[in-house]
């Protein structure tokens, strides 16, 4: 895919054949469901969305493994259960409307929002990163993603505020930028700590007394990075 000639995604290769196949996503699926996945919505837009297409094609037979797969430039995709489960997280008090994400990365987790959400605003640092993820959306068909090259830590202010955002990198401290950006009665979840050290998944909910902060579980990111690329 490539410039303005990239051709949309046939339903073929969506659909995928063996380990791409559905038969082996609902086996992912019951994996979601027995590690405590309920949100149906969720579970339903896991099933759907082909993540073999936002890996290498060489890692395609390995999409479904609910475990984390390398997507260049240092990055990973996180493992299917975290995508779950933050996405679980965020819509958990309803399904906002504008959710900002940090982190495009190759967009799989961008394309599972599209489907829940009205619009998805998604900052990512690394250009290549960014430019492969919006070649994907556009085969895919996706219109609701609007990308942008900066540095997630500022957020997108120029688009603020968001009923919720999700960030997919671990930031040592929650950024301020992103609690300013944030809607009253807004959820942020995003994984904190230290690379190589203990990291948290928080969730974090903004109302007129301030901002709650919540410990749920220890996770394993690549860490939340200053400036662009």
């Amino acid at each position: 895919m490539g410039g303005e000639s990239v051709r949309a995604v046939t339903p073929q290769q969506i659909q995928g054949i063996g380990m791409t196949s559905q038969r082996t996503r609902n086996r992912l699926l019951l994996r979601l469901r027995e590690r405590g996945i309920t949100d149906e919505k969720v579970l339903k837009t896991m099933a759907s969305v082909p993540r073999h297409l936002f890996v290498d094609e060489a890692l395609a037979s390995r999409s479904y493994e609910d475990t984390a797969l390398p997507i260049g430039n240092g990055q990973t995709l996180s493992q299917p259960y975290v995508v779950a489960r933050m996405t679980e997280l965020l819509l958990a008090a309803g399904s906002p409307q504008r959710v900002l994400e940090v982190g495009t990365g190759s967009g799989y987790q961008t394309a599972i929002l599209s489907h829940l959400v009205e619009e998805v605003f998604s900052v990512e640092r690394i250009e290549p990163l960014l430019a492969q993820a919006r070649l994907r959306f556009k085969a895919l068909g996706y219109c609701n993603i609007h990308l942008a090259h900066a540095d997630g830590g500022w957020g997108w202010l120029e688009e603020a505020p968001f009923d919720a955002i999700m960030v997919t990198a671990a930031a040592e401290t929650v950024p301020d930028a992103l609690l300013e950006q944030l809607r009253p009665q807004g959820r942020l979840v995003l994984p904190v700590g230290k690379q190589g050290r203990e990291q948290v998944l928080m969730l974090l909910s903004k109302d007129a007394k301030g901002v709650h902060r919540q410990a749920l579980e220890s996770v394993r990111f690549v860490p939340l990075l200053e400036g662009f690329i």
